[in-house]
């Protein structure tokens, strides 16, 4: 399960040392730590971090197939966990150390930066080769991140990018070694923790303003 550190002003969400996909505990535990990091005050940030083979594989499907009575709350509850990473009002680090798929790309992507591992591990949105199309709101997201011709590749064709390649795509910021993921995505928080507070969330929240509505439509169509 999720577990929250503090290094010096920069906490540290470790997603956990599984798949880490977002299970209904999942997201409420992540969501209590997003809590604890707003709560905060004076300077901070939030890097994101996972232990092992994977930073997230992204939704649930066995859970969420043992239970289809439930999908509409529980996109609900994955596009605010996406909806809130983008506004959050402290900088925002993923620190990609392993495969990062489908949601947990998309999680990625709604953080500020992102700094995977160069030599092994893959980002990638597979939803076109496992038949299940975006949301509006995934779609909104990925959209507004990624230029034109990335995310038209990586959403419709499924593609696999490893690190350097997700550096050159300008999914990612920066490729490192491994044992470098880390501490250089704590490096990149540490460097913006003066510009916590209302005025950054704000300006997130107005920057992705149209993605964010589509994110918490909850009149839409989830899927």
């Amino acid at each position: 399960m999720p577990s929250l550190d503090r290094h010096d002003n920069v906490f540290v969400l470790d997603l956990g040392d599984g798949e880490n996909r977002f299970h209904p505990d999942w997201l409420t535990a992540v969501s209590a730590a997003l809590d604890e990091v707003e709560k905060a005050e004076g300077p901070r940030a939030l890097v994101t971090a996972a232990t092992g083979k994977f930073y997230s594989n992204g939704l649930d499907l066995d859970w969420l197939f043992a239970h289809a009575d439930q999908y509409d709350d529980y996109v609900v509850s994955v596009h605010e966990l996406f909806a809130r990473m983008l506004s959050l009002p402290v900088t925002t680090v993923a620190a990609l150390q392993g495969h990062t798929f489908a949601a947990g790309a998309m999680l990625s992507l709604a953080h500020d930066f992102r700094v995977m591992r160069a030599d092994r591990g893959y980002w990638c949105l597979p939803e076109a080769d496992i038949n299940i199309p975006f949301t509006p709101g995934m779609a909104a997201l990925i959209q507004s991140r990624l230029t034109p011709q990335t995310a038209h590749e990586a959403m419709v064709t499924a593609r696999r990018y490893g690190g350097s390649d997700a550096a050159a795509a300008g999914i990612v910021d920066q490729a490192v070694s491994e044992d470098a993921v880390r501490s250089t995505a704590i490096e990149i928080a540490q460097a913006q923790v003066a510009k916590a507070g209302d005025t950054l969330g704000t300006i997130k929240t107005r920057m992705y303003a149209p993605a964010m509505a589509t994110l918490r439509d909850v009149t839409s169509p989830l899927g």
